[in-house]
């Protein structure tokens, strides 16, 4: 199986933490250069130190930016993308707060539809170019399973994820042709600091202890257990890999078997 990514440049979102440090990891490990993206500076720094470099001239580094903030995100990526051509792209940023979808504000919807569908697509126009160039291409969505089955109390997030769903889907059929393919990582219950926040909030609103929500949550999962990143990440750096090169517009559960649908 072809799953060597030498010479491929990978620009990982949300890559100070959690999927996207555990992305970025494999990923440098298969020999991509790998560019992490997110908010915090000190966060970055420690995991732009733990990136491997299993190939001689591996070379990483990381951009701090605001998903939010869409002027300086294009202007920071087009930049890299201009000096480093990127080849893959993984889009992965946090959920919006929980709550009902009835009872959310429009800036809640608003802010989420910005920092996740508007973000994506500066980001896909900033490196799309050294994709088209390369003739290789993938861009990789990490959202959720809630695209499938939507998920109680998740009302914003589960609105945004089906929007960037049906954008990836529609970026397949236009991009497969020039041996870009765009694809959507569903992850269940996974060991981040997103399930923790869940994990809180759930107890706060119910009254009841982190530990019995967690147990109620792993009640619906067939695997018995929570993920771990590496196990999410895994599954993103085959997506990424030429060994994929003919999975386009799909939706791949991670999830334990936690989703009922097919």
């Amino acid at each position: 199986m072809q799953l060597d990514l030498s010479g491929r440049h990978a620009l990982v979102c949300g890559g100070s933490q959690g999927i996207g440090r555990a992305a970025a990891i494999e990923l440098a490990q298969l020999g991509a250069h790998v560019t992490l993206l997110a908010r915090s500076r000190e966060a970055l720094e420690s995991a732009h130190a733990a990136l491997p470099r299993p190939q001689a001239g591996q070379e990483h580094a990381w951009i701090a930016a605001d998903m939010s903030d869409l002027d300086a995100l294009r202007d920071r990526v087009a930049a890299l993308a201009v000096d480093k051509p990127v080849q893959i792209l993984i889009n992965n940023t946090g959920g919006p707060p929980g709550g009902p979808a009835h009872n959310a504000k429009v800036d809640e919807y608003t802010s989420a539809f910005r920092q996740h569908l508007l973000a994506n697509q500066v980001l896909l126009e900033a490196v799309l170019p050294g994709m088209r160039g390369a003739g290789y291409g993938r861009v990789i969505n990490v959202i959720s399973t809630s695209v499938k089955e939507p998920i109680r109390n998740l009302g914003v997030s589960n609105t945004i994820r089906g929007a960037v769903a049906s954008w990836a889907k529609t970026l397949a059929a236009e991009l497969g042709g020039a041996g870009i393919t765009v694809n959507n990582v569903l992850p269940g219950y996974t060991k981040t600091q997103r399930l923790e926040q869940i994990l809180r909030d759930r107890a706060r609103s119910s009254g009841q202890s982190e530990d019995a929500i967690a147990q109620t949550m792993l009640a619906s999962v067939p695997a018995a257990r929570f993920a771990d990143a590496s196990e999410i990440a895994a599954v993103i750096a085959f997506l990424a890999s030429p060994a994929a090169s003919y999975v386009n517009g799909i939706n791949v559960p991670v999830d334990g078997g936690r989703t009922l649908s097919l």
